[in-house]
């Protein structure tokens, strides 16, 4: 079976990781880096340290409107996908790169499978919610990460194909937790208690009172704050004149590896993100998580009592933080951590059956 697999962003690299692990014994991976994310520290080095195969291809799109990347990127996989000839176009997540892969591959013979289907925060300002939303309606083979998603796309209609694997971040992580345990920290000292903050949302970023009100609630929190920044919230912050603010109020880092992302998420008091991924990073391991948004696709971990929708409210996030010190008895979500192994099983029996 030949399987091209699109990636683009850190999360996608996170994802592919598990899934490539096991396709690389009996089957040929031709892996397509879009180049989404073109900082080395948020994409080569993800390549590194996870053991990802080198992109057989890289596309070097880097940063545009979503139209023009959206656009540029279908360009070049159509004529990859024409020339490579893949049983299977396999896209993972919600980024533009999912959407481009996913459009290529619906207009063109390969089976597209697509891996965390199902998920929906229901607001479509979200410029993922949009490629999600398309992404499942073309796919011929979905992988659910669990049950919650597979009732949402069966509401919307898609019962064939559907299959609830697990979450394959879940797979990477417990093999990668092990190795971090010695993980150092170089260039600053991690304080016996902190909060983790990522913001690097749009929705976030591109509007500076929702940002500055972020910023408020960092500066009123009596722990402090490690912020690995986002090159998107860097520029943000220098453009609306909060940057001193903001480095006054944390301890502002340059991104880190998975690795030390993993140890900080994992000694962390709390996680205030407005990512997706560190949502269910956080879950896993333990860590109350503040989500500044006003939706998420993990509603699971908002039943579950270990994640709290905030918003860009200072006062909020304020309070979450400082209640989020005692979360409930965590239930097990989203699988055991052999999502890949299930989906590459069922790929190989749903392409045989075409075949």
């Amino acid at each position: 079976m030949d399987v091209l697999s699109v990636v683009g962003a850190r999360p996608q690299f996170v994802k592919a990781a598990a899934v490539s692990q096991q396709l690389q014994d009996d089957h040929k991976e031709i892996m397509v880096h879009t180049g989404q994310h073109y900082d080395a520290e948020l994409s080569e080095v993800f390549f590194d340290e996870l053991a990802l195969p080198e992109p057989d291809f890289h596309l070097g799109i880097g940063s545009d409107t979503h139209a023009r990347q959206t656009a540029a990127m279908m360009t070049e996989l159509e004529q990859i996908v024409d020339d490579e000839s893949p049983d299977v176009v396999l896209v993972y997540g919600d980024t533009n790169s999912t959407l481009a892969g996913a459009l290529v591959a619906a207009k063109s013979s390969p089976t597209l499978a697509h891996v965390e289907a199902g998920l929906r925060s229901h607001d479509w300002s979200m410029p993922e919610e949009v490629n999600r939303r398309i992404t499942d309606h073309c796919s011929d083979l979905l992988f659910a990460p669990g049950t919650h998603a597979k009732d949402t796309l069966e509401q919307e209609g898609i019962t064939e194909g559907v299959f609830v694997s697990g979450d394959v971040m879940y797979d990477t992580l417990l093999q990668i937790r092990d190795e971090v345990c010695g993980t150092e920290f170089d260039e600053f000292t991690v304080p016996d208690e902190y909060v983790l903050a990522t913001v690097h949302r749009a929705k976030n970023t591109d509007t500076r009172d929702r940002l500055a009100a972020i910023i408020d609630a960092f500066e009123q929190l009596s722990v402090p704050v490690i912020f690995p920044a986002h090159p998107r919230t860097v520029a943000a912050l220098n453009e609306y004149g909060l940057w001193e603010r903001a480095a006054a109020a944390t301890r502002m880092i340059d991104p880190v590896n998975y690795g030390q992302f993993i140890k900080l998420v994992e000694g962390a008091a709390c996680v205030a993100t407005d990512s997706g991924g560190v949502q269910k990073e956080a879950f896993y391991l333990d860590t109350p998580c503040v989500t500044l948004r006003e939706t998420t696709e993990w509603i699971e971990t908002i039943d579950a009592g270990w994640n709290t929708l905030v918003g860009a409210e200072t006062e909020q996030i304020v309070d979450a933080v400082r209640a989020a010190a005692d979360p409930p008895a965590k239930p097990d979500l989203y699988g055991s951590g052999n999502a890949a192994v299930r989906i590459v099983s069922q790929l190989e029996q749903q392409v045989d059956c075409a075949d």
